[in-house]
């Protein structure tokens, strides 16, 4: 089964918990403060593999889970950092994040990685916050929660030449003829139902990769047939060759098929007819006048295109088709090369979230609730045992210093309102506010003395 497109969950790994705790020997009356800090959590990775060329296996796993990163422990004892997981798929494999569009990675090499949702740190223990002024701190960071994505999977087959034609043109039987790949062919519609890759060798040290992409024909690009499948394949690749069935078994005129298939290319992508097309004539060998091809080949010259009349039974002309085609192709490659050379780290390529420079982004005021956002304050909130009156204490001053305080206050922020940071919900305490109710109650107390 040929599955080219999925969607699927990914969670990494959350950190592990910081551990608050102090060391109680015998004959060490101030030990002080000894937690160890939790594991990072595991990543989860990217890795082309030449290997594979479906995307089946995230078919029927569309949730991926990595570990968690293990609690810290007294003594200065750090929790064991999650193992990342590794995920594997074809070589072509477009990844997007389905919430913001965005596109994620392209793995266009074998081996290539990339790091598709980043595992959370683990939290610090009380050891990390002991201070000449606050020597036995008895609160510890959590771990950071591990990134969650959406995202989609979309594999596009990396051929250096797309076979294009209606159904029946030849386009099996040229792939069969010229590589070790197989289609299975047959004279009905529609038999080749997914696309097949064969490598093509020149001579020892020359080889390309042909594709043969099916099923496109009239109205392919708003869903006709199966030609809306396979479209997306056919964007991968540096030279087109356009079939043409001129053996009049089919009944149809090559010029309108010609037409027609162009005219869906530039419908679902533009870009598309800007690729070099070369026009094969095929079934010659079904034909007893070669000069009647002599007009058609004439009409499509005076287009620009190079045009070969072969045989894809025969194998006529397919030894000239494919040393031009090898020939242009190396063309291409060399300017490439010399437009974008090749990157010095394959490691990652992109990563699922951008970073934030800022400690916070926004502060937005709806209806009495003030809602904060922002990468480094959201975590640190996450960070946080909230239960833990120190830890309180800490990120309060934490937002005092990076200046959330005084824009909630110019936002006209009042004691006991509501503020949100990462679904968790703190009531707004203004001290001036608190100092004047304060003054206030003991000035009534005084005069009911």
């Amino acid at each position: 089964m040929f599955v080219d497109e999925v969607q699927i969950e990914l969670s990494a790994g959350d950190g592990g918990k910081g551990m608050a705790t102090f060391r109680r020997e015998k004959y060490v009356p101030h030990g002080g403060p000894n937690g160890g800090d939790g594991g990072h959590g595991g990543s989860i990775v990217l890795k082309a593999d030449h290997n594979l060329t479906t995307l089946l296996d995230f078919r029927y796993q569309k949730k991926y889970h990595a570990q968690r990163g293990e609690d810290g422990s007294k003594k200065d004892m750090f929790g064991k950092n999650g193992s990342d997981l590794i995920l594997k798929a074809p070589i072509g494999t477009v990844v997007t994040n389905l919430e913001t569009g965005e596109l994620v990675a392209d793995l266009n090499r074998d081996g290539q990685t990339v790091v598709l949702a980043k595992g959370g740190i683990g939290g610090r223990g009380n050891a990390h916050f002991a201070t000449s002024t606050h020597q036995a701190p008895k609160f510890a960071e959590l771990g950071e929660p591990g990134e969650q994505f959406q995202l989609q999977l979309e594999l596009k087959l990396l051929a250096d030449v797309g076979l294009i034609g209606f159904p029946n043109v030849g386009k099996s039987t040229l792939i069969s003829s010229v590589s070790a790949a197989r289609p299975k062919i047959a004279p009905y519609p529609f038999t080749t139902l997914v696309p097949h890759l064969g490598v093509i060798r020149v001579d020892v040290e020359r080889n390309f990769v042909m594709a043969d992409i099916p099923g496109i024909i009239e109205g392919a690009s708003e869903g006709a047939g199966l030609g809306h499948q396979f479209l997306r394949h056919i964007s991968r690749a540096r030279i087109l060759v356009h079939i043409l069935d001129v053996g009049g078994v089919s009944g149809r005129n090559p010029i309108d098929d010609f037409d027609i298939i162009n005219h869906e290319l530039e419908a679902y992508n533009p870009n598309l007819l800007l690729l070099p097309q070369f026009v094969a004539l095929n079934k010659i060998d079904m034909i007893s006048d070669s000069e009647s091809l002599d007009p058609l080949e004439t009409l499509l010259l005076s287009r620009g295109y190079p045009v070969y009349r072969i045989s894809a039974a025969t194998h006529a002309g397919l030894p000239h088709l494919v040393f031009d085609l090898m020939l242009k192709l190396e063309s291409i490659r060399e300017q490439d090369y010399k437009n974008n050379p090749p990157p010095s780290d394959e490691m990652v390529i992109f990563k699922a979230s951008k970073e934030i420079d800022s400690h916070w982004e926004a502060v937005k005021r709806s209806e009495g609730l003030f809602e904060v956002t922002g990468k480094d304050i959201e975590r640190r909130v996450a960070m946080t045992d909230v239960k833990n009156e120190e830890a309180l204490r800490r990120l309060q001053k934490h937002m005092d210093r990076i200046g959330i305080t005084n824009m909630l206050k110019s936002l006209g922020a009042k004691h006991g309102n509501t503020v949100i940071i990462r679904a968790t919900e703190f009531d707004y305490q203004d001290e001036d506010q608190m100092y004047c109710e304060l003054g206030d109650r003991i000035e009534n107390r005084t005069r009911r003395k």
